[in-house]
C-alpha cells in the first residue's frame, strides 16, 4: 500500500491523470500525504495539473486538506492565480473561509500578486468575503495597494474589488486607509480610483 500511495503522490505531482485513475482503482489512499503533509490534490493544485486535479475531485478528494504550512488545494489557487484550477476545485465545495498561515483567504494573495483573471473569477463565481481581514490587519484591497506595484494589473484588481463591495474605508492596524497608502506610494491612478469610491 505504501508503494501505491507514493506512486499516487508522484502521479499527481507530475500531472499524470491516467496514472492517478489507475492507482486509485488499485487501492491507493486518495488522502495519502508526503513528508510535508501534502495530499495528491494539493500537489496537483500547486503544479497546476488541472486534469489530475479533476480526476481526484471526481473521486472525492478533500479540497480543504492542510499541509504543514496550513495551505490547502483551494488556498494555493490564490497564490498560483490559476482560474482553471479554481474552477476544477469548485465542484468539491471548498471551504472559502479557511485561511492560510497569514490568516488570509484566497483572494488576498491573488490581489497582492496581480492575478487579475483569478480575482475577477473568484469574485464572480464564489461568495468569498471581499472584506476579509488577515492577521496583518490587511484586506485584499490593502494588499493590492501595499504589496502591489501600482501598475495596470493592480489598478484593475482595485477596480474589481471595489465593484464587488470592498470597503475603501477599512484601514490597517495603524489606522492607515488604502487611499493613504496609495498616496504615500505615489500610486496616483489607484488613489484616484479610491477617491472616486468614497
Amino acid at each position: 500500500m505504501a508503494a501505491l500511495n507514493t506512486r499516487l503522490l508522484d502521479a499527481a505531482h507530475s500531472g499524470d491523470a491516467a496514472a492517478v485513475t489507475a492507482l486509485l482503482g488499485a487501492g491507493a489512499d486518495i488522502e495519502t500525504r508526503d513528508d510535508q503533509q501534502r495530499t495528491p490534490l494539493l500537489l496537483a493544485a500547486l503544479a497546476d495539473h488541472v486534469e489530475a486535479a479533476r480526476t481526484l475531485v471526481a473521486a472525492g478528494a478533500d479540497p480543504n486538506a492542510r499541509d504543514y504550512r496550513q495551505d490547502t488545494p483551494w488556498l494555493v489557487t490564490g497564490v498560483t492565480g490559476s482560474v482553471e484550477m479554481m474552477r476544477a476545485l469548485l465542484p468539491a465545495h471548498p471551504d472559502l473561509t479557511l485561511t492560510n498561515r497569514y490568516g488570509g483567504v484566497s483572494v488576498i494573495p491573488a490581489s497582492e500578486r496581480g492575478h487579475v483573471a483569478y480575482v475577477r473569477a473568484v469574485l464572480d463565481e464564489t461568495d468569498i468575503d471581499v472584506n476579509h481581514v488577515n492577521r496583518l490587519g490587511w484586506t485584499a484591497l490593502l494588499e493590492a495597494v501595499i504589496l502591489g506595484d501600482g501598475g495596470r494589473a493592480h489598478q484593475e484588481i482595485v477596480e474589481l474589488l471595489l465593484a464587488s463591495g470592498a470597503d475603501p474605508a477599512l484601514a490597517d492596524k495603524e489606522g492607515v486607509t488604502p487611499l493613504q497608502h496609495a498616496e504615500r506610494r505615489g500610486f496616483d491612478a489607484i488613489a484616484r480610483q479610491l477617491r472616486a469610491a468614497g
